[in-house]
């Protein structure tokens, strides 16, 4: 009875072991696996990947400084258009019209002959049959007045008229004008359009006032 007990009790104590055992092997399993999948998530930096990012991430973030005559260059090239509008050859711009010299009627009191593809009709308020009229204050007299310092490219308000007469044909007409009294005179050739008014063909800058002559 005895033996047999002794034997139970080894038998128990064995199987205790062994239990242990299992275990303690288990956990070890378990340790090392959790060790190489935590080595494996971490890759390890060098220590010339350690030097060299740094540097590369610097470089990337850091913007390309500007030419520091850029600006510089762009005045000049803006100077120089500039000049080139203002030194059109034998054509000059008055109140956005460009006129273009040509050749004059042997005058000798005429400096220069324009003329411009850009005159248009002034436009009128007669009706009807259109007929001459030098009438000072007349509605044709008023708008060949305007057609004049069109041409001219005078102000209306402080031009002088010192000369209006035919131009040699029942729808033409000359005007000799200046700003005010400033001796250098226009003589401005106008002719009538029917339905659309005085429009002005030709301007002759004059050396002397001739006033008309």
């Amino acid at each position: 009875m005895a033996s047999r007990l002794d034997r139970h009790d080894k038998k128990r104590k064995i199987n205790k072991f062994y239990n242990i055992a299992i275990t303690i092997v288990s956990l070890l399993i378990v340790i090392v696996a959790i060790t190489i999948f935590t080595n494996n998530d971490v890759e390890p930096v060098s220590k010339e990947q350690e030097k060299t990012t740094p540097k590369e991430e610097v470089k990337e973030s850091t913007p390309e400084p500007e030419p520091e005559d850029k600006g510089k260059d762009e005045t000049e090239e803006a100077v120089t258009e500039d000049v080139e509008e203002e030194s059109e050859s034998e054509e000059g711009k008055a109140d956005g019209v460009k006129l273009e010299q040509i050749e004059g009627s042997g005058d000798a009191n005429v400096v220069n002959t324009y003329t411009s593809e850009d005159w248009q009709p002034i436009g009128t308020e007669q009706t009807g049959s259109h007929t001459t009229s030098f009438e000072k204050g007349s509605k044709d007299w008023n708008e060949m007045t305007k057609a004049i310092a069109y041409g001219a490219g005078l102000d209306e308000g402080s031009m002088r008229l010192w000369w209006l007469k035919n131009g040699g044909s029942p729808n033409t007409a000359i005007g000799t004008v200046s700003e005010g009294d400033n001796p250098q005179a226009y003589r401005v050739y106008i002719e009538w359009v029917d339905g659309a008014g005085w429009k002005p063909v030709k301007v002759e800058e004059l050396k002397e006032n001739d006033r008309g002559r």
